[in-house]
């Protein structure tokens, strides 16, 4: 294990290194604050090891989430990556606490380039257990990325070999919903999201591979998408008046039933309980 101490302040890298002086195969790493990117970046090339997992530190795994991972990725040779289900926890969450909500539904797998080029189908790094093999021809994380950075690597990722999947019930990742996270303060930025498409869609490999139209068409699809994100970080965040018009503007380039029945239930959102608001539910102040 590579503990990054990406110049905390809270004490980590002394707690850190307590563990590490008591255990060999823990290695501390600490170094001035220089973003998520360059923190994975630096553990990845410290590492020498079969598989790569990059937890973040207020995540936290199931006790059997390794082996059933590594047990996907054994099943299925050729695969670059295994990934199971994951459950978003409140801030002051610990093992043992009922989640705020869990990922449903069948866990796709095979080619998820298509998919990943519409939406990022993964929480965070926490969830999946890569190939180191296949991680080492792909490029590492763009630490001049604020946002969507891991979502940029894993879709090249996905131009290197297909993704396995644990479709258990029961979550493998732990997701800690903090006020302070990134993806809280971002995700509702529609900057933020254009700098990650346009980071994206100039990958050299996905214009070689889609073609000018393809990629068009596919950019289509995934500024669809960030758009309702965006929409639903807003009203998440209490912004209503914000949020609805980008919220229209998704369902207008991308309508589908599902889709018409969620702004529906955005449009009536004053007027509901928060526990009755579905993906829209007010986060925790």
């Amino acid at each position: 294990m590579v503990i990054v101490d990406d110049g905390s302040t809270d004490g980590t890298g002394e707690i850190a290194a307590d563990f590490a002086a008591c255990d060999p195969r823990i290695r501390v790493i600490r170094q001035p604050h220089a973003g998520v990117s360059a923190a994975r970046n630096r553990g990845l090339a410290a590492l020498d090891a079969d598989f790569i997992m990059f937890l973040d530190g207020d995540d936290w795994l199931a006790p059997e989430a390794f082996a059933l991972l590594d047990r996907a990725l054994q099943a299925e040779p050729d695969a670059v990556a295994a990934y199971g289900r994951y459950a978003f926890v409140a801030e002051d969450a610990g093992p043992g606490c009922v989640p705020l909500s869990v990922r449903r539904g069948r866990l796709p797998c095979g080619d998820l380039l298509p998919r990943l080029l519409t939406r990022n189908l993964f929480a965070n790094g926490g969830q999946l257990l890569i190939r180191a093999s296949a991680l080492a021809s792909t490029a590492p994380f763009r630490t001049d990325l604020a946002f969507g950075e891991d979502w940029e690597c894993w879709i090249r990722l996905a131009q290197k070999g297909p993704f396995a999947a644990h479709g258990g019930a029961s979550p493998l990742l732990y997701v800690r919903e903090r006020q302070g996270s990134t993806y809280l303060r971002m995700a509702a930025d529609p900057e933020a999201a254009r700098l990650c498409l346009d980071a994206i869609f100039s990958q050299p490999g996905l214009r070689a591979r889609l073609g000018q139209d393809g990629c068009a068409a596919a950019r289509d699809s995934a500024q669809a998408d960030t758009a309702w994100v965006v929409g639903r970080e807003l009203l998440r965040h209490q912004r209503r008046r914000e949020g609805l018009p980008w919220l229209a503007r998704s369902l207008y380039r991308a309508p589908s039933p599902r889709r018409s029945v969620l702004f529906l239930l955005a449009c009536l959102q004053p007027w509901l309980a928060a526990g009755h608001r579905g993906p829209f539910r007010p986060y925790a102040r």
